[in-house]
């Protein structure tokens, strides 16, 4: 007999995730919104790890993550370390981490953590054996930003980054060459990635930021990458059965900060969503879709 799935938890943060079956829903946009979206600072980061520590049930007993906005995503971070703890992972029994986004999430933030810089924070967990940040097409990892980029995971071949179509030469001159694997589509891409995780008997946590799929697929308010539904299902079956935890972001929400520094560094990154206030109610039902059948693939990986 095949086990039910487990529930779905949703982090809702901004009304963004529509309903999906069964799921554990916690309300926590009144107090955390302003707060947490975009970045913040490291201490109310630890104080939303507590809070999660107590309102979410154990790591056993739910499924997939559900955290909203794309401007969330550095909720990974306390995530993957409640994963952590919960399965007794070291050093000598690490954790892999693999995340589909269409950028590094790796870039120097001096503020604390936020929704382009965790990546570094989890690379350096020292139960974490590996990140892999899978399906970049943004040119955050090319030439014109590689200052940008946090080296020292790279440095320490802990993380690797896998894109399409970027011009990635610049890293050999620093000696990380092999930390950057980069193909001509996404599909080349897919097949050498899957199978080296498929080889690679390591327990794994796997994050989806949606905007790492075409805007064929669904539309989200960064820019976007080349994946399809089934390049993401071809990486979640390579990790099938050794699956300890997953999370997915990149819903589509609008929001005024009371915060006029998070108002300019938001804008800065784009994130002006005013003009797309029309197209908002067909985006998030297509978002709400897609959610369903990223939920049927995770619960199928675990």
């Amino acid at each position: 007999m095949t086990a039910s799935p487990r529930p779905p938890v949703v982090l809702d943060l901004d009304g963004s995730v529509a309903q999906l079956a069964g799921e554990r829903r916690l309300a926590l946009a009144q107090d955390w919104q302003e707060r947490l979206r975009f970045g913040c600072g490291l201490p109310c980061m630890q104080a939303f790890a507590r809070v999660l520590q107590r309102e979410m049930p154990p790591c056993a007993a739910h499924g997939t993550v559900f955290m909203g906005s794309g401007d969330f995503h550095h909720l990974s971070w306390p995530l993957v370390a409640r994963c952590i703890a919960a399965h007794g992972h070291t050093t000598a029994r690490p954790l892999r981490v693999v995340v589909l986004d269409n950028h590094p999430d790796n870039m120097r933030y001096p503020f604390g953590v936020h929704c382009g810089s965790w990546v570094r924070r989890v690379a350096l967990l020292p139960q974490v054996a590996q990140v892999h940040v899978i399906g970049i097409t943004s040119a955050d990892i090319g030439a014109g930003h590689a200052w940008e980029n946090y080296l020292r995971p790279l440095l320490a071949r802990r993380l690797t980054y896998w894109s399409v179509g970027v011009d990635t030469g610049w890293a050999r001159w620093l000696g990380i060459g092999a930390q950057f694997r980069t193909f001509a589509d996404a599909d080349s891409l897919v097949d050498a990635c899957s199978g080296l995780l498929a080889a690679d008997g390591t327990a794994a946590y796997l994050s989806i930021d949606k905007d790492v799929f075409a805007p064929s697929v669904v539309r989200t308010n960064w820019d976007q990458g080349v994946f399809q539904v089934r390049h993401a299902a071809a990486i979640a079956g390579a990790l099938r059965g050794r699956l300890a935890g997953s999370d997915v972001t990149g819903d589509v929400s609008q929001y005024r900060y009371r915060s006029a520094w998070k108002r300019l560094l938001s804008g800065r990154d784009g994130q002006d969503t005013a003009a797309e206030r029309a197209e908002l109610p067909a985006w998030q039902a297509a978002q709400g879709a897609l959610n369903g059948a990223l939920r049927t693939l995770l619960d199928a990986a675990a």
